[in-house]
């Protein structure tokens, strides 16, 4: 069963190719350190956060949420 994280890790390696995690958390207006607790679990998603990954990645909350 998947969760946000492991969602979030198969969008961000099939849509952003070579972008590394640093320059994707640039993209999204948020630290590199703060995608990688997302990453990890250890952070909740806010909703403006979610807005902008959203986005970028050109998914849907549903689907990143979704399990």
């Amino acid at each position: 069963m998947a969760d946000f994280r492991t969602n979030l890790a198969n969008f961000l390696s099939a849509k952003q190719g070579d972008l590394t995690q640093q320059q994707f958390a640039r993209k999204i207006g948020v630290h590199q350190s703060s995608l990688n607790r997302l990453l990890l679990g250890e952070q909740n998603v806010m909703i403006d956060t979610l807005q902008r990954i959203c986005k970028r990645l050109k998914c849907t909350a549903g689907e990143l949420l979704d399990d």
